[in-house]
C-alpha cells in the first residue's frame, strides 16, 4: 500500500483523499526518504506514534522544496482515513501537540464546513507553542490558536490548498450555526 489509498476509504469532496495534496507536492513526498523509510506500511496507530516524535509543523522547505515529516504523515492519514470518533479523540487530546495539529489539519481538509467550525473554534483557547518550519527551512514559533485561525481563514496552510469553507456568517444566517461568542466578549460583559 505504498502510494495507494486504502480500499476501504471513502471519497472526500468527491475525490480520492490523496488528491487533496497537489500533485507536485505529493510526488515530492513519495520521493522523500522519510516517506520511504518511515511511512511505508504504517497503520493509523503507527502514524500516531510517529507524530508524537516530530518537532515541527510545516509544508515544504529549502531550495529543493523538501517535504516536512508533518506533511508526509498528513498524506499517510489521507491514505488511511481514520474514523470520525478517532479523529475527535486525536483533536481533543492535549498531551501531544503535533499529533493534535496533524489531526486538526486533516479534519479541516476532509470535513464539512459546519463540523469544521464546531470542532476547531473551541481550539482558539489553546495557546500551546508550535514550531513552524518556513519555506527557507527556518523555524518560527506559532501558537495553536494561530494555526487554527490560519486553517479557518486562509486558502492555504503547510503548502496544502484548503477546500473552500462556507463563510461562518452564511451558516449563521441559515441557522446551521449559532453565533460565536468570543471569550473576550464574555470578559468585557462581566466588568
Amino acid at each position: 500500500m505504498a502510494n495507494r489509498t486504502s480500499s476501504t476509504a471513502q471519497s472526500v469532496h468527491g475525490t480520492d483523499p490523496q488528491l487533496l495534496i497537489e500533485t507536485t507536492f505529493r510526488q515530492r513526498i513519495y520521493d522523500s526518504v522519510y516517506w520511504k523509510d518511515q511511512c511505508f506500511g504504517l497503520t493509523i496507530t503507527g502514524v500516531m506514534e510517529k507524530s508524537t516524535s516530530i518537532s515541527s509543523v510545516g509544508g515544504c522547505f529549502g531550495a529543493s522544496r523538501k517535504p516536512t515529516d508533518f506533511l508526509c504523515l498528513l498524506l499517510k492519514l489521507l491514505q488511511l482515513q481514520p474514523t470520525l470518533p478517532m479523529l475527535h479523540e486525536l483533536i481533543n487530546q492535549k498531551d501531544f501537540k503535533y499529533l493534535r495539529a496533524l489531526a486538526i489539519l486533516y479534519f479541516r481538509l476532509t470535513q464539512a464546513s459546519v463540523d469544521i467550525y464546531q470542532t476547531l473554534e473551541p481550539l482558539y483557547e489553546d495557546f500551546s507553542k508550535l514550531r513552524m518550519r518556513g519555506d527557507g527551512g527556518e523555524f518560527e514559533i506559532v501558537r495553536m490558536d494561530e494555526f487554527v485561525d490560519t486553517l479557518l481563514r486562509e486558502k492555504q496552510a503547510c503548502f496544502v490548498t484548503l477546500p473552500v469553507l462556507t463563510r461562518r456568517m452564511a451558516l449563521e444566517d441559515t441557522g446551521q450555526l449559532a453565533p460565536r461568542i468570543s471569550p473576550l466578549d464574555e470578559d468585557s460583559d462581566s466588568e
